[in-house]
C-alpha cells in the first residue's frame, strides 16, 4: 500500500474515540492517528473537548482520558516517551496503537487515503473528525 499515486502517497489513520462508559456505548472523538508507510511517519494529534466528555459521564477522569492521548502521541514521537515501543519502527508502532482494546480510549476503524503532505493531513483529519 506505499508508494506514489499521482505524486501523493497512500496513508492509513484512526479516530481516537474516548468511550467513558463502556456499558453506554456512548463516544467522543477525541484524536487522529496516521502512518504513512513512504514516509515512515507515524503521527497523532488529539483534542479534549472536556464539556463533551462530562456531557457523556460528569464523573468521567478527566485526567486519566488526558494521559492516555497524551501517551498516544509520545509513542508516535517514539524517544523515551514511547516507553518498550521507541525502538520500533514506525508501521509496527501504529499497529499496536491501532490494535482493538477494551479501555476508556480506543482507536476507531483503520481507513487510508492519499495526500500529498502527510504531516499536514494529520492537522486536517483532526480539524475534520474532532474539533
Amino acid at each position: 500500500m506505499s508508494g506514489l499515486h499521482n505524486g501523493r502517497d497512500v496513508f492509513e489513520y484512526a479516530v481516537l474515540r474516548v468511550v467513558p462508559r463502556m456499558e453506554r456505548g456512548e463516544l467522543i472523538n477525541a484524536g487522529v492517528v496516521l502512518y504513512c508507510h513512504a514516509r515512515s511517519l507515524v503521527a497523532a494529534r488529539t483534542h479534549l473537548d472536556e464539556g463533551r466528555l462530562r456531557a457523556l459521564d460528569p464523573t468521567a477522569d478527566v485526567a486519566g482520558v488526558r494521559a492516555a492521548l497524551n501517551a498516544v502521541e509520545g509513542v508516535c514521537r517514539g524517544g523515551p516517551e514511547a516507553g518498550q515501543a521507541a525502538g520500533d519502527a514506525a508501521g509496527r508502532r501504529f499497529r499496536w496503537l491501532v490494535a482493538p482494546r477494551s479501555t476508556v480510549v480506543q482507536p476507531g476503524p483503520v481507513h487510508t487515503g492519499l495526500t500529498t503532505d502527510a504531516e499536514a493531513e494529520v492537522e486536517r483529519l483532526l480539524d475534520l473528525l474532532v474539533r
